[in-house]
């Protein structure tokens, strides 16, 4: 079984949670027993998280290997210019190495549903939205990526994992991908 869930912002990626006070986690969403989450989305991240039930189909989502790509619409602080998105095209160098090559491009604010909590305005700092797609899946790669070219994420939403798109889901809404066996394809 293969099922695509958009995880609103401020949920774990898992179905428990031992911190206190609990936060929010997959549990509250109905969710069909026996499935996992096939990679990962950061807490303060949001959009398309894939869950199953088959290991076999989890690592072929998540190994660096089989470079799933992997599609965000990033709001950033700033304005993209032409050398931070080629930058980002090349690949940047963090903390544990450089980067593979991605495709970045600006695009226009995209029309999503509200964050909640909203993302802070501030009127003297103008922001943007770039499209990233990356090949890896680094721990807060995507935000590390921005701030190296100097501009800093203030919203993450993924919307494509290999050839599964978030299409029409709302926060907190999934739906079963009927032909999990040609997932890979």
């Amino acid at each position: 079984m293969l099922i695509a869930f958009n995880k609103p912002y401020g949920v774990l990626c898992q179905f428990t949670d031992h911190s206190t006070p609990p936060r929010p986690t997959l549990a509250s969403f109905g969710l069909p027993p026996g499935v996992y989450a096939a990679g990962r989305l950061d807490f303060d991240s949001e959009g398309l998280l894939l869950l199953t039930d088959d290991g076999a189909l989890a690592h072929r989502l998540t190994d660096p290997r089989h470079k799933q790509a992997k599609t965000y619409w990033v709001q950033v602080e700033g304005r993209p210019a032409d050398a931070q998105l080629a930058a980002l095209s090349k690949g940047v160098v963090l903390n544990d190495g450089p980067t593979l090559p991605a495709q970045a491009r600006p695009i226009d604010p995209p029309s999503i549903w509200p964050r909640e909590p909203p993302v802070r305005f501030r009127k003297t700092v103008p922001d943007g939205w770039i499209e990233l797609v990356i090949y890896e899946g680094r721990n807060r790669q995507v935000r590390r990526m921005t701030a190296a070219v100097g501009l800093p994420t203030l919203r993450l939403v993924r919307i494509r994992v290999g050839g599964h798109a978030l299409g029409e889901l709302r926060p907190g809404q999934w739906r079963t991908l009927l032909d999990a066996k040609t997932a890979l394809k």
